[in-house]
């Protein structure tokens, strides 16, 4: 699975990004150039470079690594993912990325794992992940034994979702209600989440707007991260106020300052300059990243190292 977005490259640039990667005194910005430069190869040597980084001092470049692993559906990675998650020294953020990944990854053996951390995993965040990933799993299998994968979309933001986008509902209100209804499961809200997304209209983007204010952090945090795939200004007043508000969760914040960075006006990136000395390094890291993304494709380059010639034929 997902190796359709494989790349080749020399031995020397792969043994750059693994070193970069993992090199604690090169700036975060540049290790993040190297960690999504990573993730469009495939073996041995960059999955070890992630596994590695998600045990990483900053949990903002932990998580992301494991979010790529996800993203990636690589196997391969399963046991170091299944360690991270199970690790509670490790921060939230970092074994609710895990979670997810091992959902995206999508094995069925993976979900007697996954529901010991729902029950037992001390963070509410993770609990949540993990239910998500359950279901996740559980409905991809029941679209591959009905033989309708061919009819299952494939996300218009190339993107491997933690949930399904629901096709029950087509109706913007009917999807509002049950994204904002507190008694809906997460799965549900998220699935109801991703459709509006897919719709991508202003009436479906007010109506993802208006789930900022839920219950869960962990569906903030995905609405926060969808708001930046949609790169639309409707949103930047409620994103910024969360990027503000110290109080929230960093996980919340942390998406809310990569959305900024993707939406990208001037009052956007003012604020992303100011909040690179926020208390919180995941925060302050995230708006160092964003800025540093925005400087390269203001000036026509690519964020990521320029090394991949061509696709590796499968």
């Amino acid at each position: 699975m997902g190796c359709e977005g494989a790349f080749e490259s020399s031995p020397e640039m792969e043994r750059f990004l693994c070193d970069r990667l993992l090199d604690g005194n090169q700036p975060i910005s540049e290790r993040f150039r190297a960690l999504f430069s990573l993730r469009n190869l495939r073996g041995a040597g960059p999955r070890e470079a992630l596994i590695r980084a998600t045990r990483d001092s900053s949990n903002l470049l932990a998580h992301e690594a494991a979010f790529a692993l996800g993203q990636m559906q690589d196997v391969e990675s399963i046991p170091a993912l299944v360690e991270v998650l199970k690790d509670h020294s490790l921060h939230p953020i970092v074994r609710h990325e895990a979670a997810e990944a091992l959902g995206a990854i999508g094995l069925n053996s993976i979900i007697p794992i996954l529901e010991d951390s729902w029950i037992n995993d001390p963070a509410l965040e993770v609990q949540e992940t993990c239910e998500l990933a359950i279901r996740r799993i559980k409905e991809q299998v029941n679209i591959n034994n009905d033989d309708k994968a061919s009819s299952t979309k494939i996300s218009p933001f190339l993107s491997v979702d933690p949930a399904l986008p629901t096709s029950l509902i087509s109706s913007i209100d009917q999807l509002r209600e049950v994204l904002l209804s507190e008694d809906k499961g997460i799965y549900e809200r998220y699935a109801a989440l991703f459709a509006l997304r897919n719709d991508g209209g202003d009436s479906a983007i007010h109506a993802i707007v208006s789930s900022l204010n839920a219950g869960s952090a962990l569906l903030r945090h995905e609405v926060a991260y969808v708001l930046g795939q949609l790169q639309n200004k409707i949103a930047s007043s409620t994103l910024s106020d969360v990027l503000k508000n110290v109080n929230e969760h960093p996980m919340v914040r942390h998406e809310a300052a990569e959305a900024l960075g993707s939406i990208a006006d001037s009052e956007c990136v003012a604020l992303l300059k100011e909040f690179t000395l926020d208390s919180d390094p995941i925060v302050s890291q995230s708006c160092e990243v964003a800025l540093s993304m925005l400087e390269f494709e203001r000036s026509g380059m690519s964020f990521e190292y320029l090394f991949m010639q061509k696709p590796v034929v499968q």
